[in-house]
């Protein structure tokens, strides 16, 4: 069933608002490290393909909305100045210039791990629909698929943050690529990591939210382990992670934060931070038993972090637009597959 929340005006808004970040040079968050003179070059000379939409993690996971709603609405309105957008973009010259950048020293921490994640989810889109642009972003995929892959088997810990850094946001984005084109090497290296790092963790006492979060800790921590656990296993690990989820402690984490400053770089972060809560409470309701007691309380969060984040999507300028339709879409579509 299509959700009503994405008819085509608003798909044909979200595809023009993506078309236009990936192809906007400026403003530029532009963050390499650099050793000498000769390394203070454009970003668009390193990355061809993903200069646009602000940073290169953005760039990318707006590339990837563009695909996403190009392979579900074809016909939507833009859609074929989206394609030719994307072919101007998505070429293997430019694929081997991201590849190099990548391939190098600098390469091996930049953009690790949410950037990462992100290619590897294009990549599987575009893969699992046929596209062309698949085989010509493979020396880019390839390199970072083997970056993450021995980055993921050889990490003795997580990272627990709210923002780029969460491993366990990465490494779920990750595994289902990995699984959507039968990756099993990868795709065992982050369930192994996902055990490795969370399937010990009891009695969560963590503070919620950050000011700047986009992504609950305790949240995307469970969605990990929910991918990873057989449904009975995955209850019993959730009741021991979070035990006294109905009690007042943890209204923080089951009601929609207050949104102060939409516009701003990071008040814009806790509209993603409720956006990314809602298809979380939702995966793990959908992960327990119909009857359990944090099954209904689930569902209800998802509901409202929906109903809070969608107010933001639109209307509050570009350090909110740059990024904030693909976590609307990913609530709503999800990856890889047809809907």
């Amino acid at each position: 069933m299509r959700d009503t929340r994405m008819d085509d005006d608003t798909v044909a808004r979200l595809l023009s608002t993506a078309v236009e970040n990936i192809r906007r040079d400026y403003p530029t968050h532009w963050s390499h490290v650099v050793t000498d003179a000769t390394g203070l070059v454009p970003q668009r000379t390193l990355h061809p393909i993903f200069a646009g939409s602000f940073d290169w993690h953005s760039c990318v996971h707006q590339t990837w909305l563009a695909a996403r709603l190009l392979r579900l609405r074809p016909e939507v309105e833009g859609a074929a100045e989206a394609r030719r957008t994307l072919d101007s973009l998505i070429t293997a010259e430019h694929a081997e210039t991201e590849a190099a950048f990548f391939a190098g020293p600098s390469g091996g921490f930049w953009e690790r791990p949410y950037g990462w994640a992100w290619l590897l989810v294009l990549d599987a889109e575009l893969r699992t629909c046929g596209s062309p642009w698949a085989q010509a972003l493979r020396p880019l995929s390839t390199v970072l698929r083997d970056r993450y892959l021995a980055k993921v088997t050889s990490a003795r810990l997580p990272i627990r943050t709210g923002t780029h850094g969460n491993t366990a946001f990465a490494t779920g984005l990750v595994l289902d690529a990995a699984r959507a084109v039968g990756d099993e090497e990868l795709a065992t290296a982050c369930e192994e990591a996902a055990l490795r790092w969370h399937r010990e963790d009891v009695g969560y006492g963590g503070f919620e939210p950050d000011a700047a979060d986009f992504l609950s800790p305790a949240l995307t921590e469970a969605d990990l382990v929910r991918r990873v656990l057989p449904a009975d296993e995955f209850t019993a690990w959730f009741e021991a992670f979070l035990p006294n989820l109905e009690e007042a402690r943890w209204k923080v984490l089951c009601e929609p934060v207050p949104v102060d400053d939409p516009g701003d770089a990071y008040g814009s972060h806790l509209v993603g931070l409720a956006l990314s809560r809602a298809w979380q409470w939702r995966s793990i309701a959908d992960a327990l038993p119909a009857d359990h007691r944090y099954a209904h309380l689930a569902r209800t969060a998802a509901e409202e972090h929906q109903e809070t984040g969608w107010r933001y999507v639109f209307g509050h300028g570009y350090y909110a637009e740059h990024w904030l339709g693909t976590f609307a879409a990913y609530l709503h579509l999800g990856a890889f597959k047809a809907i």
